[in-house]
């Protein structure tokens, strides 16, 4: 039975249950603009560790109101998906230790709720693009590393706390090692035109929620060095195996962990080709991760 989702105008807030995870619903936060039509582009937002969808998609109603967006968040509430394992990191393997087959990855949730609001009449398109901060950075850029990307035609992860590194060398997330994934995959991955979006007061080495197991702390002391330190290993590790890298790295320039400021960095970049003036971002002392 196909799944079918039809937010209304405005915010809304839709039940989800994915067909291959019954016992663990999601809600999908949306915005639909009165002037929004069918055609109109899609923007799928990812929220950080506070999984707050419903903050997240508010952040881009301006965004969604001048450009005629539908902004899909779906939300992997704690109660269902705890810990980074159960989202930034995908729970890619069964409680055996084995890996669940690639559509039970959490990844692989995103398409089917395209799925549903395709089906709901509320859009046509095919292709949607994908922003996720902090946490939801982490989500995205492991998405891509790890899923078919037929769906995104462009993708930004703003300000994670870590990242995968482009190898298959390591066992996943610390790499893409372990997880039955070929050259090919990492080939797909390092030719995708993927952004990462930089926040350069994004620097505090005391934050809390700044992770810092040993893999972390080896790719710099702050998400800011971090950023670099991946964008340019991805070169590095293209350059190595004789394949193309299009990985690109944008700085937000003012901005440290705001995922206000970061989302609207992302959609001047998209909808206006250009990075927002600093009065149009939102002070760095009201983020929200």
């Amino acid at each position: 039975m196909t799944l079918v989702l039809n937010p209304a105008v405005g915010r809304d807030a839709l039940h989800y249950v994915d067909p291959l995870h019954p016992d663990k619903p999601l809600t999908v936060h949306t915005y639909r603009p009165a002037s929004y039509g069918p055609d109109d582009a899609v923007v799928l937002v990812q929220h950080g560790m506070k999984r707050n969808g419903d903050d997240y998609r508010d952040f881009w109603i301006d965004a969604a109101e001048k450009h005629r967006l539908l902004i899909v968040a779906t939300t992997f509430a704690s109660s269902h998906f705890p810990e980074a394992e159960n989202y930034n990191n995908g729970q890619l393997r069964a409680p055996d230790g084995t890996v669940r087959a690639r559509d039970e990855w959490f990844y692989a949730i995103l398409p089917r709720v395209m799925q549903a609001l395709r089906a709901g009449g509320v859009t046509r398109r095919q292709v949607v693009r994908l922003f996720g901060h902090s946490a939801g950075g982490q989500f995205a850029h492991r998405l891509l590393g790890t899923q078919e990307h037929g769906l995104y035609e462009a993708v930004m992860a703003g300000n994670p706390g870590w990242y995968t590194l482009p190898t298959l060398d390591l066992p996943f997330p610390h790499g893409l090692g372990g997880l039955g994934l070929e050259l090919a995959d990492l080939a797909r991955w390092l030719a995708y035109p993927m952004t990462i979006l930089a926040g350069d007061c994004d620097v505090d080495t005391t934050d809390p929620s700044l992770p810092s197991n040993p893999e972390a702390l080896a790719q710099g002391p702050t998400r800011f060095a971090r950023a670099h330190y991946f964008h340019e290993m991805g070169h590095r590790q293209a350059a190595r195996l004789g394949l193309p890298c299009h990985w690109t790295i944008v700085t937000v320039p003012g901005v440290g962990h705001d995922g206000n400021a970061m989302g609207r960095a992302a959609a001047g970049l998209w909808f206006e080709g250009r990075m927002p003036a600093a009065d149009q971002l939102k002070p760095a002392d009201t983020s929200i991760a």
